[in-house]
């Protein structure tokens, strides 16, 4: 029997309470050698809905598995209509004030790393360097049989040849750049195949029910190893992807900093949770350290970048 990949968890015990005041995080930052770790809640203030908060997109929406898209077609084309609609917002979201908070700590030489869990490439737009892209990024796809590598743009270009005048109104927009609409407005969309071998294609990303590559959890064990404290940025570390380096980090003496409104999983290994918007929070903590927080280094979004 397929099992469905966990969505949820429901916390056992009093959690522990968290906190408005942002000052452990600036006396951590201060002293430098810190990873962060983001997840989709840095990028609601992007436009970007997350998954499990109020009015989290799993409330209404089951995310693509990987199974169900490598075993039917119709899924894939389920899911090719309403990633294609859905980039064309999803691909125009810019940075806000916590991925251009993110940024500048790095340029100011306060992070060890950036590890992300989103796939929307907000912390690269907003001038980060190095993020290690936990869960892939939709500005790529990757042919499943020859394992080319194209641009998102390109692909987006050939749907629009192939799907000419499709343009429903979806109903909202997932973090996984997923659309919602119903089978009626799918219709008969055409997914197009790889240039390459006519082979099927595949958003770079990790989809539920898949594994992150075991060489890309290697190089984030490393950074944990080598780094002075572990900042938590709107994750709720549901998924065990994201929650082992919290794991690793307090197994391993560096204390966990955990920034997110709500509850998460992994906050009985924090130090401490500051339960703040991220945006407010992280703007307040780079002030208290002298560092400016603007959009200078910001870059266009990837469907920006072709004009749609």
């Amino acid at each position: 029997m397929r099992m469905r990949p966990t969505l949820s968890w429901t916390p056992t015990g009093e959690p522990p309470p968290g906190t408005t005041d942002p000052g452990p995080v600036v006396d951590v930052l201060g002293k430098g050698g810190v990873l962060v770790l983001s997840g989709a809640g840095i990028s609601t203030e992007s436009g970007i809905p997350d998954y499990r908060g109020e009015g989290g997109s799993l409330s209404r929406h089951t995310p693509m598995t990987y199974q169900d898209f490598i075993a039917d077609a119709q899924a894939r084309r389920r899911y090719w209509a309403r990633s294609h609609l859905g980039w064309r917002t999803f691909g125009r979201a810019r940075p806000n004030a916590g991925h251009r908070a993110v940024a500048a700590f790095g340029r100011h030489g306060l992070l060890s790393g950036v590890i992300t869990q989103n796939v929307d490439g907000l912390h690269q737009a907003a001038g980060s360097e190095g993020v290690v892209e936990l869960h892939g990024g939709l500005d790529r796809v990757v042919c499943l049989s020859c394992r080319t590598f194209s641009p998102r743009r390109e692909l987006a270009r050939r749907l629009e040849e192939a799907n000419e005048g499709f343009a429903p109104v979806a109903a909202a927009i997932n973090p996984d750049g997923d659309a919602d609409l119903t089978d009626e407005q799918v219709g008969d969309f055409r997914v197009v195949p790889c240039t390459a071998c006519g082979g099927i294609l595949k958003p770079d990303v990790v989809f539920f029910g898949e594994n992150v590559p075991p060489e890309r959890v290697e190089h984030c064990r490393e950074l944990v190893r080598r780094s002075a404290a572990v900042l938590v940025l709107g994750s709720s570390l549901t998924v065990m992807s994201g929650l082992r380096f919290v794991r690793q980090a307090a197994q391993e003496g560096q204390p966990v900093l955990i920034v997110n409104r709500d509850p998460t999983r992994g906050d009985r290994h924090a130090v401490t949770r500051i339960a703040l918007p991220l945006g407010t929070a992280l703007t307040t903590v780079a002030g208290r350290l002298g560092i400016s927080v603007d959009d200078t280094a910001a870059r266009p979004g990837p469907a920006e970048e072709v004009g749609r």
